[in-house]
């Protein structure tokens, strides 16, 4: 992908395989930040893979609760989901679930589904086979308020709660796909590819935009994490690619030249993107010509 001398169109209609490299200003080629998150997720896979399999006790169990070198972790859902069904809190529980609420508020809420869930390679790919139909008028795009999320969030843990039963671990495909890598062939697999039939011809990205409960936790850390993507006006010539691109593109919403006056009256030229729903992919950071974008830490000032 050649962003900085290739044409907006160029940019955004760039094939699926160039989006994992960038053509730089000198000529030379660099991995973009979706190569860096397929890796990372891929990299934390088969660790729990070789974990299981060749017995390293390196990183043990799968996505819902696993050990780190022998140091207990458990993805923050499923802690919730636990202490709802059994009533009771464990110490080992206390300790992972504390550690990830730590971990994600340090390095942003939402990172998670870029860097470490392993559906999200799956709805990526989804999501590039959809956006192809839809432009060549195959299919239609449908949205709903992603607020819904909340209320299936609300309604899995009060099942949980009344039936004393994991219920959302019977279709949770995080789990289903981390167990799948490391265990072997499941029957549930194909409950997996069904979800991303659904992503496909009905509504880009589906599970994680209106359903996925895992998210909507992650979404909560999201507002109040350190890390943080940081827009500069001045940069920008609002091309709009990053809009096009952006997994969750209403969090950066901000960005459009109609708010421009308001800023300038503020005296602002630099803006963060506060909504829990980024997930610091990167995307915006691949396709922006004028490098307007970066991470910010906002602790930096007491480190």
């Amino acid at each position: 992908m050649d962003r900085y001398n290739g044409s907006i169109r160029e940019i955004i209609r760039a094939s699926f395989l160039s989006t994992f490299y960038y053509k730089t200003k000198e000529g030379g080629y660099r991995p973009t930040w979706r190569f860096w998150r397929w890796l990372s997720v891929i990299v934390i896979n088969i660790a729990f893979f070789i974990s299981y399999h060749v017995d390293v006790q390196l990183l043990e169990g799968t996505m819902n609760g696993s050990r780190l070198l022998g140091f207990h972790l458990i993805d923050l859902f499923t802690a919730i989901e636990t202490w709802t069904a059994t009533h009771a809190i464990h110490t080992n529980m206390i300790i992972g679930s504390a550690t990830i609420l730590v971990f994600y508020l340090l390095v942003g809420g939402k990172s998670f589904c870029a860097w470490a869930c392993p559906y999200g390679i799956l709805s990526e790919i989804g999501e590039h086979i959809h956006q192809k139909l839809v432009s060549k008028r195959v299919i239609k795009e449908r949205k709903w308020n992603p607020n819904i999320r909340f209320a299936f969030w609300a309604v899995f843990l009060g099942v949980t709660f009344i039936d004393g039963f994991l219920v959302f671990e019977i279709i949770n495909p995080i789990g289903i796909l981390s167990r799948f890598i490391v265990y072997g062939w499941s029957l549930a697999i194909v409950w997996v590819l069904v979800i991303l039939l659904f992503e496909i011809f009905y509504s880009r990205r589906m599970w994680c935009k209106y359903i996925c409960p895992v998210g909507t936790t992650y979404n909560l850390l999201g507002w109040v994490s350190a890390t943080k993507v940081q827009w500069d006006m001045d940069k920008c010539d609002h091309c709009g690619a990053c809009l096009d691109a952006c997994f969750e593109n209403h969090v950066i919403e901000f960005v459009k030249p109609k708010y421009d006056k308001e800023r300038k009256e503020k005296g602002k030229t630099k803006q963060i993107v506060i909504n829990g729903d980024c997930t610091l992919c990167g995307r915006c950071f691949d396709v922006c010509h004028t490098d307007a974008y970066n991470y910010t830490f906002r602790l930096k000032d007491l480190v």
